[in-house]
């Protein structure tokens, strides 16, 4: 099927395997002049890791980051704002510089409160709604997945 969408880029997809691979993620997915590319691996280590005795799955890096989420999402549910990609989160538009948005900031709709950087492209976050910055879920540089909360506007 893919042989025959000229449309789609070839070094576009191989990029997105080796930011996969390089940020130990499990998926990626760009949308970009309406072409859909999503990218994803399957984590047999993941599994390996799993199934041996409980010190060694205690100490996995895999679980950690699911029960992140996880926690995270239940925590501030209507307030949450999430990553609409896969990427790399920052909180301030270049490194040294003064962060968009700390907790107790004060936001307007449509305000750029991060930056997800996806296959070298800095995507801004903005507020979906006015409000009070009440918690950021990532660090600074930190590898985030899609629909992962970033920060919660109350």
């Amino acid at each position: 099927m893919s042989k025959h969408n000229e449309g789609i880029d070839q070094d576009l997809i191989r990029e997105l395997a080796a930011l996969l691979k390089e940020t130990d993620l499990t998926e990626i997915e760009v949308e970009q002049n309406d072409v859909r590319i999503r990218v994803a691996r399957q984590v047999s280590v993941s599994a390996a890791v799993v199934a041996p005795p409980a010190p060694v799955a205690a100490v996995a890096p895999a679980p950690a980051p699911a029960a992140k989420p996880a926690g995270a999402s239940d925590k501030p549910a209507s307030g949450a704002v999430p990553s609409p990609m896969v990427g790399t989160a920052y909180r301030s538009p270049e490194p040294g510089a003064t962060p968009f948005v700390e907790v107790g900031s004060s936001v307007r709709e449509g305000q750029t409160v991060m930056i997800v950087e996806a296959m070298k492209t800095m995507n801004p976050i903005i507020a979906p709604r006015a409000g009070k910055v009440t918690e950021i879920l990532v660090e600074d540089g930190q590898p985030v997945e899609y629909g992962e909360p970033l920060l919660v506007i109350s």
